[in-house]
């Protein structure tokens, strides 16, 4: 099985190095959103002419918008008052991330499960990130969640390699080729897809547990978030001392404490999980 993986690694590493591996595109409807967000010119009518396209990503901005951790004083029930209420920034961060979600699937059983289990973990650590960045830093929660959903993008290559030749593997194997390879070709996909630099690396980045940067960043978030939704599991990360993780520090937040049991934090906790789940 050892062999397997070595194969594995070897074909992908030299397909890296030689720029042939094929890295998966972002959805038309993500390129789009974010192309007009970022023009200074455009509208939020703009935004809605490309997003109501998609029946099923409209139902989920709307709903996302109504979620308990985001609703505001009346319901929201048509995109243009979603994306009036978000802000433009928000909408096509949230839009990009939500739009990922069709990337993880596989046409063979178990290549499909272990890509929405991917999905699904990814949506819980930016769940976190979405509290952490708000209670915590002045970041933006909304690129905050969209760090946390692209934290394991990196995966979706090597599942595909392994789908496409047919390779039987075991799970454990499968995880540490994953975890070996997702961060390096996680952010060639990101610089491929022109993220801008605070998110490009993040897959490198926050699995660096011993990064030293001088202000907290988006990087520490996911790293803090990926450790916090490992708490009370037997998770290997959970064996390791995070007293001796700087991001903690930057962040103002005890390593000790579990977020989920955390009174002022568990509700955010769980609706911001919750929202990225919702219709999911």
């Amino acid at each position: 099985m050892a062999e397997i993986a070595d194969k594995i690694k070897a074909a992908l590493l030299d397909a890296i190095e030689k720029d042939k591996l094929v890295l998966p595109t972002l959805p038309e409807v993500a390129l789009k959103v974010r192309e007009i967000a970022e023009d200074q010119n455009s509208s939020v009518g703009e935004l809605v002419s490309v997003i109501s396209n998609d029946a099923a990503l409209t139902a989920r901005i709307i709903r996302v918008c109504n979620s308990p951790l985001l609703r505001g004083n009346r319901e929201i029930n048509n995109l243009n008052m979603a994306i009036s209420r978000l802000g433009m920034t928000y909408t096509s961060n949230l839009a990009t991330g939500l739009a990922m979600e069709q990337m993880f699937q596989a046409t063979s059983e178990m290549i499909d499960k272990r890509m929405r289990s991917i999905w699904q973990k990814s949506s819980e650590i930016a769940g976190i990130c979405h509290v952490l960045a708000a209670h915590y830093t002045k970041l933006k929660p909304d690129q905050a969640t969209l760090a946390g959903l692209i934290l394991q993008i990196g995966a979706l290559p090597v599942l595909k390699f392994v789908e496409d030749n047919d390779i039987q593997i075991s799970s454990i194997i499968l995880d540490n080729v994953i975890d070996e390879l997702s961060p390096i070709i996680g952010c060639k996909i990101l610089e491929k897809w022109d993220f801008p630099d605070e998110l490009k690396n993040i897959p490198k980045e926050a699995a660096d547990y011993s990064r030293e940067v001088p202000k907290v960043d988006y990087a520490d978030v996911v790293m803090v978030a990926k450790l916090q939704s490992y708490a009370g599991s037997n998770h290997p990360c959970t064996e390791m001392d995070w007293t001796q993780i700087s991001a903690f520090n930057r962040m103002g937040l005890d390593p000790q404490i579990d977020m989920n049991e955390a009174e002022d934090l568990s509700d955010d906790m769980e609706a911001a999980m919750a929202m990225l789940n919702a219709g999911g």
